[in-house]
Order: structure tokens, then C-alpha cells, then sequence
């Protein structure tokens, strides 16, 4: 067997957005992925189901897999054969002895490849609001680490550092914060100088402090300050405030529990996120296509979409059985809301209506105040296997022919480990999903203590009846979703 090739990425500082398109796609690729403890949880998440997995993460002062055996690993992957990638924290080659490890390869004869990542030195400072250079304050910046030796003391040389007079960013440097600040101050730095420590940068648990110079060592003890976190010392420090956006977005300090489909919940997700939220997402449902006869389409005037699921589905049989979108000529399409018309997009198919309101009722009752459907019409709807039964029997008292055609169905999924009364809030965009949570907490759970953000009414009334404290969007979409929940927070906050 040939032996594969070995990817070094760079994962940036944890937040997901700041991983390159090259480092995604290589890992969207991997057959095996080795991974450090900063790697962050939404990168990790990325991984493809069946790559194998390999945790080698360290941590200050406790190394479970040493640096000789990560080498070894990664030989030993490479030559099973398949895409390896090496997934290191922030860039591999700024103190992510990636060096060492391309050594190892190098001699192995082993192909390798370095992607380069964003090093957490410079995005927590931005995340943190903190410029590395500003042309009033410094023309310089400067990378250090401040990890040391066991029961060593760090070896800079701090004359020199000052004499600089550039901003200083000290990587790995929590357990060494009082040590640097006193050589800064022996080797005749301003004791007043500004300097912030910055605690989980990018991440939204990121927390922020500025102080002076002489009280680094204090703030950090008394703030219980952990890893990871930068040392940023210089005049920029002074900027912290005026320039900050990340503390600033409306969702920052808040955490989500996001319920939908595995694939279906990463808009909301990545939503959330860029408003600053803490997301962890807890798939309760998984939709699966159904086989069911071709309906001739001939006969009915036209067709009724309840989902974008819905959409997808049908389309995909409709191509199964060597048709496209030519096969829908002469029927009219109606939409129950602006996510199942943009699913029609990419087909070249245009929705004829879609109702004010996005609910399978509200399309019944405005296609018949509208007159857009009379007796002369046949409708084929095509919706879920368990679809809620408004519109059904509102066509039916208006004496409105139509056919259900079960295109899909809804599997409840199992979620473990996750207490929903721990969130700020939880999110829900169907009635299934409040369904697959509630099943999934068993019959003891106390629903009462979870706040549930529902897409719609539909949604809503399905949480109210579990007991659920229950907030409705005003628009049944996901944008308009984010919008709310952000404009919500502001509310909150004022």
C-alpha cells in the first residue's frame, strides 16, 4: 500500500469562521484526523463521520502523548495509507513545533503539505480589540512565548524587549504572567504601561482585561485567569475599549441549544454564532426520503410544497425517473413559505404563491380569499408522512379536490448529555423538533424551565403544550429568526 500523504493545519484559535477554505476542504477529505486540545469544538464537529480520530491534546504541564509518539502517529497514519490531516491549534508553525513534526516525516518519507493558520496572537488581540500595530502608539509587534521549562525560569532577554517599544504578545504565558512582568519592570519599562490578558480568544466564553503593567500578576490571580490565554503588553492596550466589536455583538455571553436535523441546523447555528452566541447543537430529528408511486402528474392543476425537505425529495425522484423540471409544466406551484420557494431555485422553478403568513393553514385560507383555487382545481400536496392536517381539511370543507403524496419522514433522533435549563435558551423551527427533545428527556423532565424560541405559531403551540415558556418569531424564516433573537438580546440588555 502507498503510504498517504500527511496535512499540516493550521485550525486558527477556535472559532470555526477563521479556519481556512483550504484547511476545510482537506479535512471534509481526511481519512484520519490528529487533533490538539485547542482545536475548537465546531472545527472538531467538522470532521467526517467515518475518519478515524486521534486526540493527542496537551495541556500546561501534562503531556498524555509526548511529542516522539504524536511523530510516530503520524508516520504510522500516513503509511496505512489515506489523507491525514495534522490538526494543530492557531498556525503550526508559531510555537506548534510543526517543524519537529515535518522532521519526523521527512525522514520517514512521508509527502507532506503545511497549511498555514491564523495564530491565536494576533486574533484575540483583534477579538479582544486590541490592534497589534497603530502608527500613533508603535510601529512593531512582536511573538513570544512564555511557556518555560518545569521549575525553570523563562530565558528573554528583557533589555532588549523593552528597547523595542513595540506591543508584545506572549503566547502560553498564564502560568508566567508575574515572571514577565517583573523582568519588563527590572529592565526599566513603565510600570504604568497598559497590558491586557486575554482569556479563550475568538471564542464566545472570551473574556477581556485591562490593566497596567504593574498589576498583570494580580489581575490574573484574581480573575482565575486559565489556558488558553495572551499576555498583550503596549500602548495599544489603551484601544481596548474604543475598538471593541466582539463584546459588543448582541448575543455575546449567551448560550443556545439549537434542535433540527443534523444538516438542517448549521444556518442557525453559524446564525447565532456570528451574533456572538455560545452554540452547542443537539440534533432531534433526521428526515429520510420515502419511497412511494409516481403520481401522474397530469391529472391535478397544481402542486402544493409544505418544506424545502419536501422540495428536495420530490425533486430528486422526479430525476430518478429520468424527468426534470419539464414534467411540471402547466402547473401552478404554491409554497408554504420563503425557505420552500428558494428550495424551488435551484431547479428553475419559480413558486406562483407563497402566503403572508408561512404556515400550511394560512396558504389554505389566502388561496381561497384570493380565489387562486376553485372547484375546477385538483391539488397534489406533497408533504411528510406526519404533516399537520390544516391544510388538508380546510381544502376539504371549500370542496377543493386534492391528494396527499408522502414524500419524506421525520425520525426522532436520541440526545444525550444535554440539560436544555442550562442554556439561556433553546431554539426550535418545527414541531418535530420540540417533539424529538421532549422524547428524548424522558417523561420526568420539567419542561417548564426551558425557554423556547419557536419559528412559528405551529412550533409554538407544539412547545406551549409541553410546558415550555414560549417566544415566537415574528417571521416564519430563519433570518428573520436571528434578527429577532438579536434585537431581542438588545431589548434584554436595556
Amino acid at each position: 500500500m502507498a503510504a498517504g500523504k500527511v496535512y499540516l493545519v493550521g485550525a486558527g484559535p477556535g472559532d470555526k469562521g477563521l479556519l481556512t477554505q483550504r484547511g476545510a476542504a482537506l479535512l471534509a477529505a481526511a481519512q484520519t484526523v490528529v487533533y490538539d486540545r485547542l482545536v475548537g469544538a465546531d472545527i472538531l464537529a467538522m470532521i467526517p463521520a467515518g475518519a478515524k480520530k486521534i486526540d493527542v491534546g496537551k495541556r500546561a504541564g501534562d503531556h498524555p502523548v509526548p511529542q516522539w509518539r504524536i511523530n510516530q502517529i503520524l508516520v504510522e497514519q500516513a503509511q496505512n495509507g489515506g489523507p491525514v490531516v495534522r490538526l494543530k491549534g492557531g498556525d503550526s508553525f508559531v510555537f506548534g513545533r510543526g517543524g519537529e513534526e515535518l522532521e519526523a516525516l521527512r525522514e520517514a518519507g512521508i509527502a507532506f503539505e503545511v497549511v498555514p493558520g491564523i495564530t491565536s496572537a494576533i486574533a484575540a488581540a483583534t477579538y479582544a480589540g486590541i490592534p497589534g500595530t497603530h502608527r500613533d502608539f508603535c510601529s512593531s509587534l512582536h511573538i513570544i512565548t512564555g511557556h518555560r521549562r518545569q521549575d525553570q525560569q523563562l530565558q528573554l532577554d528583557y533589555p532588549a524587549l523593552v528597547r523595542l517599544g513595540g506591543t508584545l504578545l506572549f503566547l502560553m504565558s498564564v502560568a508566567s504572567a508575574g515572571e514577565i512582568a517583573e523582568g519588563l519592570l527590572r529592565a526599566g519599562m513603565d510600570p504604568q504601561m497598559p497590558a491586557a490578558v486575554v482569556e479563550n480568544g475568538t471564542r464566545p466564553q472570551q473574556r477581556r482585561f485591562v490593566t497596567a503593567l504593574c498589576r498583570l500578576e494580580d489581575t490574573v490571580q484574581k480573575n482565575a485567569v486559565q489556558s488558553p490565554a495572551l499576555i498583550i503588553v503596549g500602548r495599544v492596550c489603551a484601544l481596548a475599549d474604543e475598538f471593541d466589536w466582539f463584546d459588543a455583538l448582541p448575543l455575546k455571553g449567551r448560550r443556545f441549544l439549537v434542535t433540527r436535523s443534523r444538516d438542517g441546523a448549521q444556518k442557525m447555528a453559524d446564525g447565532l454564532r456570528q451574533l456572538g452566541a455560545e452554540v452547542v447543537c443537539a440534533p432531534t430529528i433526521e428526515t429520510r426520503p420515502l419511497e412511494f408511486l409516481w403520481p401522474d402528474l397530469s391529472r391535478y392543476t397544481a402542486l402544493v410544497f409544505t418544506s424545502a425537505v419536501g422540495v428536495e425529495a420530490f425533486m430528486e425522484r422526479l430525476w430518478q425517473q429520468r424527468q426534470d423540471a419539464r414534467a411540471l409544466f402547466g402547473r401552478r406551484l404554491f409554497a408554504v413559505g420563503r425557505q420552500t420557494a428558494a428550495a424551488l431555485r435551484p431547479y428553475g422553478l419559480r413558486a406562483d404563491f407563497v402566503p403572508s403568513r408561512y404556515s400550511g393553514q394560512d396558504l389554505a385560507k389566502q388561496l381561497l380569499e384570493q380565489r387562486l383555487v376553485g372547484p375546477e382545481d385538483d391539488l397534489l400536496l406533497i408533504q411528510a408522512r406526519v404533516a399537520a392536517p390544516q391544510l388538508g381539511q380546510i381544502l376539504t370543507a371549500a370542496g377543493i379536490a386534492h391528494k396527499k403524496l408522502d414524500v419524506y419522514e421525520t425520525v426522532q433522533l436520541p440526545v444525550t448529555g444535554v440539560d436544555p435549563a442550562a442554556f439561556d435558551a433553546v431554539t426550535f423551527t418545527s414541531a418535530s423538533c420540540v417533539r424529538g427533545l421532549v422524547a428524548a428527556l424522558g417523561g420526568t423532565y420539567d419542561c417548564r424551565a426551558i425557554r423556547a424560541l419557536c419559528i412559528g405559531p405551529q412550533t409554538a403551540r407544539a412547545a406551549a403544550a409541553c410546558g415550555m415558556r414560549v417566544e415566537v418569531s415574528p417571521e416564519a424564516t430563519i433570518p428573520a429568526m436571528l434578527r429577532w433573537m438579536g434585537e431581542l438580546a438588545y431589548d434584554e440588555r436595556t
